[in-house]
């Protein structure tokens, strides 16, 4: 059946079909007033399944979502206010919005009874287990008549918008001797006074260029002081995110990938607002978040765009430039090969400072990965061209994963103070 008739209830089309089961009894025996009830059994759903879905029903209803922009893990409360605007009192109604299965269950409402132009506020909860814009609805009622032979659904309320943002892990202290922090890497930072340069000096090692003397501050300390050529922060910090689907492993909330953004979210909110310029980009050196009108990202513009963003198809990093564009570079890389570490290497100036989170993503899957570089054979590499690298795993927590990469910028920088590269 189609049309009105399409929203016929099991109870009418039983109904329907003991009608014309009479009917043709009434012709069998030549009865005619089994005839003229077989008409009213009939004609009574028939009749009740064009009214019923002829009828429009009288609801207005508004979604409201608090807050607007969740995290994974966290909770945001639905608000349904659903007003009668019809002539007469509204009842009988099964509600049921539309919900996405990683927000949860469909919620269902039964409203018995709703007065002529009064209204009522239905609300239930959503935990989202899966960052990404959401859309939650359309909000449907289904409309039945007294009898209930027949049944129809009706649109009442469109689609809005959640947006669910990665988790962000509070994080502590910067990479020392990186230019991102002010931590111990051997070197002393002394002011010759108004109008000259801060000079960072450091006490003279047999084999030190004497060129490098810097006779202010060796006429200060009364013993030979040479100039440690400081590597000077250049007014922000990148972020490189590696999105690739072949370079992760697992799959939903526990995959790789997700730990992967959630990690660079958490660097890049920390930097931020330790007062940073953050640039995200993707493995290619394309930006990910859109910068702001003043040129700086912000944590709603970092946020909404790691929530929207989706697996690269991309197999290998390819890169045609350095994808730091001089700045700091903080790399979160998932499985690599040996063509990809020697992109990372040759497109990235070593003068430059550059930290890496190598993902073990073995940890994350039963499989073997044969294609992919180990990260320890990884780490040495990068290790060797100047870079600090610490390698991730699902068992170690993001704040200790940073800590550790702390630590290894810290051990570079002193490194580097001491004359070793």
């Amino acid at each position: 059946m189609g049309g009105p008739l399409a929203g016929m209830t099991t109870r009418g089309r039983c109904l329907l079909a003991a009608g014309l089961a009479a009917a043709l009894c009434s012709f069998v025996l030549n009865e005619r007033d089994l005839l003229r009830v077989s008409v009213f059994v009939v004609a009574m759903p028939l009749l009740v399944c064009f009214l019923a879905g002829r009828s429009r029903v009288g609801l207005r209803t508004e979604r409201h979502i608090n807050p607007m922009r969740t995290p994974v893990g966290g909770r945001a409360e639905v608000s349904l206010n659903v007003w009668s605007t019809g002539r007469l009192p509204t009842g009988g109604l099964l509600l049921q919005d539309g919900v996405p299965y990683t927000l949860g269950g469909r919620p269902r409402f039964v409203i018995e009874h709703l007065p002529r132009n009064n209204g009522i506020q239905l609300r239930y909860t959503v935990e989202p287990t899966m960052r990404g814009v959401q859309h939650l609805g359309p909000l449907r009622a289904k409309v039945t008549d007294p009898f209930g032979l027949s049944e129809f659904d009706r649109e009442l309320a469109g689609v809005t918008r959640l947006i669910v943002v990665p988790r962000v892990i509070p994080l502590i202290g910067m990479p020392g001797g990186s230019g991102m922090g002010a931590g111990e890497d051997g070197s002393v930072r002394l002011s010759a006074g108004q109008g000259e340069d801060d000079a960072v000096v450091r006490p003279y090692r047999q084999g030190d260029d004497l060129r490098k003397v810097h006779w202010r501050s060796t006429a200060h300390r009364d013993e030979m002081m040479v100039r440690v050529e400081e590597r000077p922060w250049r007014g922000g910090t990148t972020v490189l995110l590696d999105h690739r689907e072949h370079a992760h492993k697992g799959s939903g909330p526990t995959s790789s990938m997700e730990w992967a953004v959630s990690m660079a979210a958490s660097v890049s909110l920390h930097l931020l607002r330790n007062g940073h310029r953050v640039r995200l980009v993707s493995e290619d050196g394309r930006p990910i978040a859109p910068e702001s009108a003043d040129g700086i990202h912000s944590d709603f513009l970092v946020l909404d765009s790691l929530a929207a963003l989706q697996a690269s198809h991309q197999k290998e990093i390819a890169i045609a430039g350095d994808p730091g564009q001089g700045q700091e570079l903080v790399a979160i890389l998932g499985s690599v090969d040996p063509e990809s570490v020697d992109q990372l290497i040759r497109y990235r100036p070593r003068a430059s400072r550059s930290l890496a989170i190598l993902m073990d993503t073995r940890a994350w899957t039963t499989k073997d990965d044969t294609s992919a570089l180990d990260p320890d054979a990884a780490a040495t590499l990068l290790n060797t061209a100047g870079w600090s690298t610490v390698i991730a795993k699902p068992d170690v927590p993001m704040h200790q994963v940073w800590n550790n990469l702390c630590r290894a910028s810290q051990n570079r920088g002193a490194m580097h103070a001491s004359g070793w590269s």
